[in-house]
């Protein structure tokens, strides 16, 4: 807008109008409808993903890790563990991998701690490889898809929590492995609503990281 100042003429800024501020207001508001949409549609997919066992005959078992405790599984680990176990005993596979690092100050890994559970339940030490390096679902499931195609394996049953089962399954197929959910039904993650609903947060997340980025947080391997 130009006006007049004595013998010069001057611009001055125009404030934005109100058909303008309404404009952006309804661009504000739908952008935050979307993401609200968006964020129940995949907590619905997680929660639906997580009611579905998907068990029958693959070449492989996968059990992705959690915590350990100086050699002993957690209880999330231990539950997850014993679904496997029970895939197992059921002929649901011919092998069975187990998943899982070490952090800082722990003296052996995930793995290792799972290998020797399965074996003392009665799973075959031939039977049983895996990945012992990985601090994140992303880079366990990217060793287990390596692994599994040295062994000419392309099928696997994913043995986790509920809600971390959907972000497993999409991990999986991008990598090329045909992929079935069989959730643990016994973690205390399931058994407390507030534990439950952290989880499903941290899934939506390390989703939403893992969609924009192609990766995820170092600590992005969910369980105690």
């Amino acid at each position: 807008m130009l006006v007049r100042v004595r013998s010069e003429v001057q611009e001055v800024s125009r404030s934005l109008t109100p058909h303008r501020s309404r404009d952006l207001g309804r661009l504000l508001v739908a952008g935050l409808a979307a993401i609200l949409v968006a964020g129940f549609a995949t907590t619905f997919r997680i929660w639906q993903q997580g009611e579905s066992d998907e068990r029958g005959p693959a070449d492989a078992i996968v059990v992705l890790g959690a915590a350990q405790y100086d050699g002993r599984p957690s209880p999330v680990f231990a539950a997850r563990l014993d679904h496997a176990i029970e895939l197992w005993n059921q002929g649901a596979a011919r092998s069975f991998v187990v998943t899982g690092g070490r952090i800082p100050g722990d003296r052996t890994t995930e793995a290792a701690v799972a290998r020797e559970y399965a074996i003392a339940h009665g799973v075959p030490a031939a039977a049983i490889f895996g990945e012992d390096q990985a601090r994140n679902t992303l880079a366990s499931l990217r060793s287990v898809a390596k692994l599994m195609r040295d062994h000419a394996m392309r099928s696997a049953i994913f043995v986790s929590d509920p809600t971390h089962m959907l972000r497993v399954l999409r991990l999986a197929s991008d990598l090329g492995l045909q992929g079935y959910g069989s959730p643990t039904r016994t973690s205390p993650v399931q058994a407390d609503p507030v534990e439950r609903f952290q989880a499903t947060v941290h899934e939506l997340g390390a989703l939403v990281v893992y969609f924009v980025t192609g990766g995820e947080p170092e600590s992005a391997n969910p369980g105690g």
